[in-house]
């Protein structure tokens, strides 16, 4: 990437026997919304504060804006930094904790309240410059926080769980308003969080960590679609999971059989038969139709499964239906409402194309 403002090379850090960063190699380029994905853990906040410069990587280097920063301290990187618990100063005014970076790079008294009428029009807290971090709600005190990450117009800013402790309308709504910040800015956002939906809201483009590795790095759609790994196919998204072997291939197509179900799936590469295999298969990529009759299947391809409606979980735009299946397993399918009103213990026929599971070796005990 020619326009990477960031970029990582070979960088790892461990602490004592355990391995936090494993050979991470990232570019993120100007104008980008990047989120670093995981579980806790998975060494996300470790590599982020490598990339901050509040810890120093064993090995690799990290370059900003051309820069070797590796070893400079925070406050020379020219970046910008809000955290999950806000960190404001509860004795200084909204004005005061904005401009705190700006004081301490001694930038002059005018530019400095240029610069932070400037911020808290962006975050539209134009107005509150005297209040106090007390007197401000939850949401209030997140966008102060961000204000004073952007005021010194910082090359790269980044952003740990900054939304982990909002409600959840609140957080929806910030997240509509941080991508605004971003877009309206152009400067690229390092985001982390375990909040899939978060990631997938406002990325470009993510990299999902699992023991200090990247396990894919790329578009959210193409993470989300095309997992590359078992642990990405299970992480990110809503997944049914069923295990099986498979019984049969035939060029790019296999035959699993899971406790006597038998589906048509795309064999992982270089699989045999008799190789063990967990499928994936995303909630919102079956079709449901109520009944038996499997003719209504959108494709001659298509795997077509009779099963029992045991429950349906109402959501309001959708809604989840449980599905029993006659080998004793249940998938989860998710689609529109309108079978909601479905008794329960209804004959219901499942469908879906081939190629919308995903197949991976299973993992060795």
């Amino acid at each position: 990437m020619s326009d990477a403002v960031l970029k990582l090379e070979g960088i790892e850090k461990r602490f004592g026997s355990v391995t936090a960063v494993d050979r991470v190699d990232l570019a993120v380029e100007a104008g980008e919304f990047f989120s670093l994905l995981g579980p806790s853990g998975s060494g996300k906040t470790t590599l982020l504060r490598i990339i901050a410069g509040l810890e120093t990587p064993d090995r690799g280097r990290v370059v900003i804006a051309g820069r070797d920063v590796t070893l400079l301290p925070p406050y020379e990187r020219g970046i910008g930094m809000v955290f999950q618990d806000f960190l404001l100063f509860p004795h200084k005014t909204v004005a005061e904790n904005v401009a705190f970076p700006l004081k301490m790079q001694n930038v002059p008294p005018a530019e400095r309240l240029e610069q932070l009428h400037w911020a808290l029009k962006l975050v539209r807290l134009d107005g509150f410059e005297g209040r106090y971090p007390h007197q401000l709600s939850g949401g209030q005190k997140q966008r102060v926080a961000l204000a004073r990450g952007l005021v010194a117009r910082p090359a790269l800013l980044l952003l740990d769980e900054p939304l982990a402790n909002l409600d959840r309308e609140l957080r929806k709504e910030m997240e509509v308003e941080v991508r605004r910040f971003q877009v309206e800015l152009g400067i690229p956002f390092v985001y982390v969080t375990h909040n899939q939906e978060e990631a997938l809201t406002m990325s470009d483009r993510m990299a999902v960590m699992h023991r200090g590795r990247f396990e894919q790095v790329g578009p959210k759609l193409e993470v989300y679609a095309r997992p590359a790994t078992r642990f990405v196919a299970s992480f990110v998204g809503f997944a049914n999971r069923l295990s099986g072997r498979l019984v049969a291939l035939d060029g790019g197509r296999g035959t699993l059989d899971c406790n006597g179900l038998r589906l048509a799936v795309v064999p992982p590469p270089g699989a045999a038969t008799g190789t063990a295999i967990e499928y994936f298969l995303k909630s919102e990529r079956i079709r449901i139709v109520p009944g038996e009759d499997a003719a209504d299947a959108e494709a001659a391809g298509d795997n077509r499964v009779a099963g029992t409606l045991r429950d349906v979980i109402f959501k309001g735009q959708y809604a989840d239906y449980l599905v029993d299946l006659p080998n004793g397993l249940g998938l989860t399918v998710s689609g529109a409402p309108d079978l909601a009103g479905l008794g329960k213990d209804r004959p219901v026929t499942l469908s879906w194309p081939v190629e919308a599971g995903d197949a991976f070796p299973a993992e060795e005990a």
